[in-house]
């Protein structure tokens, strides 16, 4: 029957026409008073005594709160996490880059030369504007001292800001991606909770306490004995 064919051409978008709204504004949206007191993680009172002109637009509607995106603790973002204090600047992760965009730059420091003489890293770049996130330069990290991010709002209008260097990467925040980290997932750790700046607990290893170490020692001399 003419017309009705329209109507059955319709009916996924009119069923859902009257459904709930699944719609994320970002990177921001706009909210009323109880919105902007929920993101102030504040009471309507102080709201009012702390942003009383955010309070006069969310009494319209037109106040703006950011919109964080969260993902699973395993999503790969497009930045690095690197921690300096884990770093031996063996380059592995440079040597393994298909791409080649790490460039690392040392020389010797002169300490703990009894152990074999430390290097000191002068250049640690990452040029994310030419990298494909492949992960081999974190799989390849023998330490633990590279891991993928979870940030991915890092566009920008100039290629050469789309390198991270070695002071970027030592200030920004450390939230790392428990891709390829079993360490993490084995504590539950969530990038989007909180931030892991501790370099200690971004090893996959822990540290042998000495009598571990000297009862090794012993059972490796009976073993050969």
């Amino acid at each position: 029957m003419i017309g009705f064919g329209l109507i059955k051409g319709l009916s996924v978008t009119l069923k859902n026409l009257f459904g709930p709204v699944f719609t994320i504004q970002y990177p921001d949206k706009r909210v009323g008073v109880l919105g902007l007191a929920k993101s102030k993680k504040s009471s309507v009172l102080n709201l009012i005594k702390s942003h009383p002109k955010e309070f006069l637009f969310a009494l319209v509607g037109m106040a703006k709160v950011e919109v964080r995106i969260e993902q699973f603790p395993r999503f790969r973002g497009n930045e690095f996490v690197w921690y300096d204090d884990r770093c031996t600047a063996c380059a592995s992760c440079a040597k393994y880059c298909p791409l080649g965009i790490i460039e690392i730059v040392t020389h010797a420091s002169g300490e703990n030369l009894q152990a074999g003489e430390n290097y000191a890293i002068d250049k640690f770049d990452i040029d994310t504007g030419r990298c494909m996130f492949c992960g081999l330069c974190v799989e390849a990290c023998p330490y633990d001292a590279l891991h993928m991010g979870t940030d991915f709002e890092r566009g920008n209008y100039h290629r050469a800001k789309l390198v991270l260097d070695k002071e970027t990467l030592i200030s920004q925040d450390k939230n790392p991606s428990s891709w390829f980290r079993p360490q993490f997932e084995e504590k539950e750790y969530n990038p989007w909770d909180s931030d892991l700046g501790d370099y200690k607990e971004a090893g996959r290893h822990e540290k042998p306490s000495y009598e571990k170490i000297k009862q090794n020692w012993v059972n490796k001399r009976k073993f050969n004995g």
